[in-house]
């Protein structure tokens, strides 16, 4: 919460350190360096940059501790060779997806005016492999406590809608046995998917369907249809239509499970809801973020009963909501 001249400043020049960084990462500076030690103007020189300019933000990258100089040679530091070097274990790769967010969230302004997104959302491969790549890396950590959240009694088979890198499919597949997840997302995403999976080990029980979710119908026969950030790049009405289309493929007994943020009646809770808001206003056609009764009324109107909320301890919550017993 911001109270004071100070902290309204310290906000609005935030912009200057997280520029550096991803101006870092953009020019390839730390993998480059890697466990080298190079003056400025042979750094310049590999990145492609003018020396000078690039040892001034060499020079910033020390000040943030995440270069260091000595004797006019600079390199990467503890930190730096953890997280920023493209091979290391721990890899903050989906820095490449927000150095793209970085790009759209500069046209907030006009997308305000305008009430709609001014930018196209068109991915070019390097984007979508930064961005399923990012979002894998985000929920890896924490898929396995997620879904052990989540009653799998009954739970044979789970469509994992818009399921990107298939890392909930694969954490639903580890936490049962004998269980099958399909991921049906885009043709484009579909392919990165394959690699995830094949990587996992997982290929015989996660399976994939090409598709889009907004205009192909699902396949019948699922006891649980899982939706994780998915509802936040739709509108009302196009989420309603999704709902309605995973209920009519869940077997009798199944269920709907939605993990998103899940904003307070006013909206202006919790705070990273607000933010994601506006970054759906700048990156999508019509997203938002939605409150548990907009998640409730659709989920009603679809046919779902025992509806209810899930505390998850993390970011988002679950919404679950139920097919009957018999076929309806």
């Amino acid at each position: 919460m911001i109270t004071s001249a100070e902290e309204i400043l310290d906000s609005v020049s935030a912009f200057q350190r997280s520029r550096i960084i991803l101006t870092a990462f953009e020019l390839n500076i730390f993998t480059m360096l890697g466990s080298d030690s190079l003056p400025a103007e042979e750094i310049g020189r590999r990145i492609g940059a003018a020396p000078r300019s690039t040892e001034r933000l060499l020079n910033a990258l020390c000040s943030m501790g995440l270069l260091k100089k000595r004797k006019g040679l600079f390199s990467n530091t503890a930190v730096s060779s953890r997280f920023m070097v493209k091979g290391s274990v721990e890899y903050l790769s989906r820095i490449g997806h927000l150095l793209n967010l970085y790009r759209t969230w500069g046209t907030l302004t006009d997308a305000v005016r305008a009430g709609r997104s001014v930018t196209a959302r068109e991915y070019d491969e390097a984007s979508l492999e930064y961005f399923i790549e990012a979002m894998h890396q985000r929920a890896q950590t924490s898929a396995a406590a997620l879904v052990a959240r989540i009653d799998l009694s009954g739970v044979k088979k789970i469509l994992d809608v818009g399921g990107g890198s298939g890392v909930y499919s694969m954490a639903f597949a580890r936490a049962k046995s004998g269980l099958q997840a399909v991921v049906f997302d885009m043709p484009s995403v579909i392919k990165l998917t394959k690699k995830y999976i094949a990587g996992s080990g997982l290929s015989g029980r996660v399976k994939t369907v090409k598709g889009n979710y907004n205009t192909k119908d699902f396949s019948r026969g699922y006891d649980l249809v899982f939706m994780s950030a998915i509802i936040h790049i739709n509108s009302p009405d196009e989420n309603q239509a999704l709902i309605n289309k995973a209920y009519a493929c869940l077997n009798p007994g199944g269920r709907i499970v939605i993990q998103d943020h899940i904003m307070e009646e006013d909206r202006t809770a919790p705070a990273r809801g607000t933010f994601f808001s506006l970054n759906m206003l700048v990156n999508t056609p019509a997203g938002d973020t939605y409150t548990e009764n907009e998640m409730r009324t659709w989920l009603a109107n679809a046919g779902c009963t025992n509806i209810k909320r899930i505390a998850t301890g993390m970011d988002n919550d679950l919404m679950v909501g139920k097919r009957g017993a018999s076929s309806d």
